[in-house]
């Protein structure tokens, strides 16, 4: 009769172990994946992202940007774009001096960039306060040839 019982004590141990370790390896999945969540929304949560651009050139472009940016007030808030090379020289920058919180997605120009010759397409990037840079780059072909 001991024997019978330590050998259904075992198998019950042996349960028990069984369903602690699934309920880890659930317990481990979930957090992997609220990790996840919280680091995607860490890194790209509130880039600001560029919803259009407009060129138009004659002897020069002019670059209108249109950008969509959660601005939370002089903290944090979309403050420049870039048009550069496809090679990534920077051609000029349009500064931005203040928050757009209540005017979202936002449109604003840059005249005078110069193409240099050849150019056919360049790309346009942007950057807020807190994140820099974002890692989303818009990328334009240049309309007819230059002057």
């Amino acid at each position: 009769m001991v024997a019978l019982l330590n050998y259904a004590g075992s198998a019950a141990e042996s349960m028990n172990k069984i369903e602690q370790d699934c309920s880890m390896k659930r317990l481990f999945s979930a957090l992997i994946i609220v990790t996840g969540l919280i680091t995607t929304g860490i890194v790209y949560g509130d880039e600001v992202k560029i919803v259009d651009v407009k060129v138009s050139c004659s002897s020069s472009c002019t670059f209108s940007v249109t950008l969509k940016h959660d601005d939370e007030g002089w903290e944090h808030y979309a403050n420049q774009w870039d048009v550069m090379t496809m090679d990534g020289e920077l051609l000029k920058s349009r500064v931005l001096f203040h928050p757009h919180v209540d005017e979202q997605p936002f449109t604003r120009s840059l005249s005078g960039v110069k193409i240099p010759a050849g150019t056919t397409q360049v790309k346009v990037r942007a950057k807020d306060l807190k994140h820099g840079y974002s890692p989303e780059e818009y990328t334009v072909q240049i309309p007819g040839p230059v002057n």
